[in-house]
């Protein structure tokens, strides 16, 4: 396998499952929330799972990841809350969408690029 043949398999299962979480229709996330992560070219690149109306990015494919992206979860008043998983840190609870996704972007780990087919053992 070439280094491009290897680059193409995860882009393609990134894409995947961008598709199935931007077509869910089961109510098990508010459809802008992944629409404005997908939006952005930085974090369409990483890959993306749903949880209890949560939106994760990881920059692994396969388990364990290292949760040092930003998750994206609704305050039940309004508005949005953005923590980094791997340290519980609140990164900040904007009030739109839009923020939010920039504030994960703004707070991507260094050197952060396309999700690998791997662990956080293979970063």
């Amino acid at each position: 396998m070439t280094n491009d043949e290897a680059s193409v398999r995860p882009a393609e299962i990134v894409a995947a499952e961008w598709k199935t979480i931007l077509d869910l229709e089961d109510g098990l996330i508010h459809p802008a929330m992944p629409r404005a992560a997908h939006a952005h070219p930085r974090l369409r690149e990483l890959f993306p799972t749903v949880s209890h109306g949560a939106l994760y990015l990881s920059r692994c494919i396969r388990y364990p990841r290292p949760h040092d992206v930003g998750s994206l979860f609704r305050r039940s008043g309004g508005g949005f809350m953005v923590i980094r998983q791997s340290d519980g840190t609140v990164l900040g609870e904007p009030e739109t969408v839009e923020e939010a996704v920039a504030l994960i972007v703004a707070n991507l780990p260094e050197g952060c690029g396309p999700a690998i087919d791997g662990s956080v053992d293979e970063l």
